[in-house]
């Protein structure tokens, strides 16, 4: 009985812990987009594996989404804020999975073996692609925390980085954003 009890008060406390941190990370910074005259830095290219078997397992280069919007998501399985997110990306890539123009990655962070990532990723339902990472490319990106979105302009260059959850009407408005100052002129 003591053990339920303890069990019960451990998964209480967690739950006031995560409302505690998913409110912290709500106030977290964004960094906006530079000003349209201003030049933007380039996305650094990466080659990872992707997380799953046979060709699902192929590894992705950012350079082959040339031209596309890419939305990076850095994450971790021992970030407790980072499973809150999931939900919202998950929305956010059944709305844009047949898009052209647009391309959703998870990128884990974690060092431990790809069998804690995958099982992570099943137990929480993602639908989207998860990139095995382990931190070098979230440090070529210079992110310091989890969860961090880095979102990719089609010419290869970051528009924006959000430290922190993001819901997915914002991502909704980024890509509303990116798309309307990347048309072409009509002729």
């Amino acid at each position: 009985m003591i053990a339920g009890v303890r069990k019960h008060r451990w998964g209480r406390a967690r739950a006031v812990i995560g409302t505690v941190l998913l409110a912290g990370l709500s106030v977290a910074c964004e960094e906006t987009p530079p000003p349209s005259n201003e030049p933007r830095d380039p996305a650094p290219d990466f080659a990872l594996a992707r997380l799953g078997v046979g060709s699902q397992a192929r590894p992705v280069a950012l350079a082959d989404y040339a031209g596309k919007t890419v939305v990076l998501d850095f994450w971790a399985t021992w970030c407790v804020p980072c499973e809150f997110q999931v939900p919202e990306l998950n929305a956010f890539y059944d709305a844009h999975r047949s898009d052209s123009d647009v391309a959703l990655f998870g990128v884990s962070v974690d060092t431990a073996s790809p069998d804690i990532v995958e099982s992570w990723v099943a137990e929480k339902a993602v639908r989207y692609p998860i990139l095995l990472d382990g931190e070098a490319t979230a440090l070529e990106y210079d992110l310091e925390g989890y969860p961090t979105v880095v979102i990719v302009r089609p010419d290869g260059t970051i528009d924006s980085r959000h430290a922190g959850l993001i819901q997915q009407s914002e991502l909704e408005e980024v890509i509303q954003r990116i798309r309307s100052e990347t048309r072409a002129p009509a002729s």
